[in-house]
């Protein structure tokens, strides 16, 4: 079969082929020796090699025999300031409460401008080099536009959004006036439309007051961007709404009238019966970062209801979170971990499998963050994010069938190339639109710049002896 036009071929063409193209279209078709046409930033068709070579003669062309060919990957929620420069600094053996407060505080305090862009720079490349396309940005204090260059740098597609609260008692606070300012600021400087779009982005928790939640939610749907914040990661969400407000958050939420397909709630691990029904009642997706919670201890496995979001046809989608609590942007990992904690907690190896979560990597995550029409699957007419995974590594070695490669026996290691919008990314498992050595250079002078700013002396568990 071949998807697409029949025209003879235009300048700018280029020809993806010889792989095993991973569609994710509706029939989940594998095209075995398969091809991908692209026109620009967009895909031309996908179909037969043979077939596409002569439709577009003289194409530009990449040699994928032997690999397997994907949609790029969507991470629906990744910080990418606070926590890059500081990775693997923040000790495991403390409370939420205290990395949060003694370190993420105290951290995005000191961050500068110049921080927040090599933060960014360097989430996104390595994103693009385990071959996630496009992020949704968690959220920064205070240089948003910093935030964006450093992804636009990269070329990787995604959101952006300053953190907003409006709590007497809590840093960085503003009226909530003040904040809905800052949100309408970000949505005109970074449309809908290009790589980075702006998305009304709350810090959430119980750091907002009705005010500023309702009049978020009326922003991001008269603007027709995504909102996104955090919730429920924790118990201490629910116990702070039920003290505080009498309910817990999502029926709060529901209250209020915020819920919807514009809101991407992140985490949302500790639900009851009946937050379930409205999520699944209202379409608002939720982002699901499991490493998250198995390194910072939050009690998924406990708690969790998110295979149950997934088998009740919930907008669900994976994320990798921090750099202190997924710790790598890698999205493969994050459906490895997310198949088997779906199999595992309900003892139910039938329920839940690689196919499943890699449509949550791909075209489910694309739907659950509104961009379903655009991203998530290889189809003609949609931007050309494709992904090529090096079938000679050995972990890719033989053949079987592609999903469980990916999830069980693959991650982001195997990446080779990456297209973002047509434009190449990662060429040969090196990211060619940023000098890795410069910025691995700049994030080592940084980090001690910071941490000594914000007071912090890096611990060590086990004693630092110099060699020599």
């Amino acid at each position: 079969m071949v998807e697409g036009p029949g025209a003879a071929t235009e300048p700018g063409v280029l020809l993806i082929f010889g792989g095993d193209v991973v569609t994710m279209n509706d029939r989940r078709e594998v095209l075995v020796g398969g091809a991908v046409a692209v026109a620009g930033d967009r895909i031309a068709a996908v179909g037969p090699t043979s077939a596409l070579r002569a439709t577009y003669p003289g194409a530009d062309e990449v040699d994928a025999t032997g690999c397997i060919v994907t949609p790029g990957l969507v991470n629906a929620h990744q910080h990418c300031t606070g926590d890059p420069l500081v990775r693997s600094c923040i000790p495991d053996l403390v409370t939420s409460g205290e990395s949060i407060f003694s370190w993420s505080v105290p951290l995005h305090a000191e961050h500068r401008g110049d921080d927040d862009e090599l933060s960014a720079t360097l989430t996104a490349a390595q994103s693009a080099l385990c071959g996630v396309t496009t992020l949704v940005e968690a959220g920064t204090v205070a240089h948003p536009g910093r935030v964006a260059a450093g992804m636009a740098a990269v070329g990787v597609r995604g959101t952006v959004g300053t953190w907003g609260w409006d709590t007497g008692d809590a840093p960085f606070a503003a009226p909530a006036e003040e904040v809905l300012d800052r949100q309408r600021a970000v949505l005109e400087t970074h449309p809908a439309g290009g790589l980075i779009e702006g998305w009304v982005t709350l810090v959430g928790h119980d750091l907002a007051s009705d005010e500023l939640l309702a009049g978020a939610a009326d922003l991001a749907r008269h603007a027709g961007c995504g909102m996104t914040m955090h919730i429920s990661p924790s118990s201490a969400d629910p116990e702070s709404y039920l003290r505080h407000r009498g309910t817990r958050p999502i029926v709060h939420f529901d209250r209020l009238g915020i819920l919807g397909r514009h809101l991407l709630l992140a985490h949302g691990v500790w639900l009851d019966d009946t937050e379930v029904e409205l999520l699944l009642a209202s379409e608002t997706a939720v982002a699901y970062c499991p490493w998250a919670y198995l390194r910072l201890g939050q009690g998924v496995t406990a708690a969790g209801r998110h295979l149950e979001l997934a088998r009740r046809g919930g907008r669900l989608a994976l994320g990798c979170d921090a750099g202190n609590a997924g710790d790598l942007p890698d999205m493969l990992r994050v459906a490895a971990l997310a198949t088997g904690l779906a199999r595992d907690m309900p003892i139910d190896p039938e329920g839940f499998g690689a196919h499943d979560a890699f449509e949550l990597a791909t075209i489910r995550g694309a739907e659950a963050i509104g961009k379903g029409a655009e991203i998530g699957s290889l189809a003609p007419g949609k931007l050309a994010d494709v992904v090529v995974f090096d079938c000679g590594a050995s972990t890719l070695t033989p053949h079987g069938d592609v999903a469980l490669q990916l999830v069980w026996g693959s991650d982001g290691r195997d990446v080779r190339d990456v297209f973002i919008g047509g434009r190449p990314v990662v060429r040969d498992r090196r990211c060619i639109t940023v000098d890795l050595d410069d910025l691995r250079g700049a994030a080592a002078a940084a980090q001690g710049d910071l941490l000594r700013r914000a007071g912090i002396e890096l611990p060590h568990a086990w004693p630092q002896v110099p060699a020599g």
